[in-house]
């Protein structure tokens, strides 16, 4: 089985525009993040492509895979870890026809069915959300909360990382209840002291996972 991480830290510049994509990475790998993800909604294909080529240098340097959100085009023309389709997005048994086999092949799913749908098509891990309340997707639905989290990862045949309005007050109860882990924007991207916040995440997901 492909080793999916625990601590999925999204790279944006959306929210906060202190840190280029490239520094929020290199923070995040700082503080223990095991897995960078590039997720850029504007600009053009050119900006986006020298956006992650940079991110993932410094992923390459550090021995941390990066997944490229939607754009598999980006993927493939820097060579990235893996991919992340949403579910509007490329349909993952296309995906998976386009990556090297050993490419991570991450899908957001956030109904039973879609959950059983994108494992089926060869899905390594299930994005599901939002957890909570989030402001950094404005198109977000309604909280799924714990309840429905627990659900996902009793059904589902792969890792489940959890997104969506995660804070560290969060992570112990939402590792506890059968998340595999957590991916996370604000709670890093947003914090005046990014690599601080990624140590602080990291250190309730071992905390849970020990437990």
């Amino acid at each position: 089985m492909k080793q999916v991480g625990v601590l999925h830290v999204i790279t944006d510049t959306t929210i906060q525009s202190r840190f280029t994509h490239a520094q929020l990475a290199e923070m995040a790998i700082e503080g223990g993040a095991d897995t960078i993800q590039f997720r850029q909604k504007t600009g053009t294909t050119r900006d986006m492509l020298n956006a992650a080529r940079e991110v993932q240098a410094i992923c390459a340097r550090h021995g941390v895979p990066l997944i490229v959100n939607d754009r598999a085009d980006i993927a493939l023309a820097i060579g990235s870890a893996g991919v992340h389709f949403g579910q509007d997005d490329l349909p993952i048994v296309v995906g998976c026809t386009l990556f090297p086999p050993d490419s991570i092949i991450g899908a957001s799913a956030r109904t039973e069915g879609k959950v059983m749908e994108a494992i089926a098509e060869g899905a390594d891990y299930i994005g599901f959300g939002p957890i909570r309340q989030t402001s950094s997707k404005p198109d977000a639905e309604a909280p799924k909360g714990l309840d429905a989290l627990t659900r996902m990862c009793e059904i589902a045949q792969c890792p489940v990382i959890a997104i969506g309005g995660i804070t560290v007050e969060d992570v112990y109860d939402v590792i506890r209840v059968g998340a595999h882990g957590i991916a996370v924007i604000s709670a890093v991207c947003g914090e005046p002291d990014p690599p601080a916040a990624t140590q602080r995440l990291v250190a309730e997901i071992h905390r849970a996972k020990r437990d």
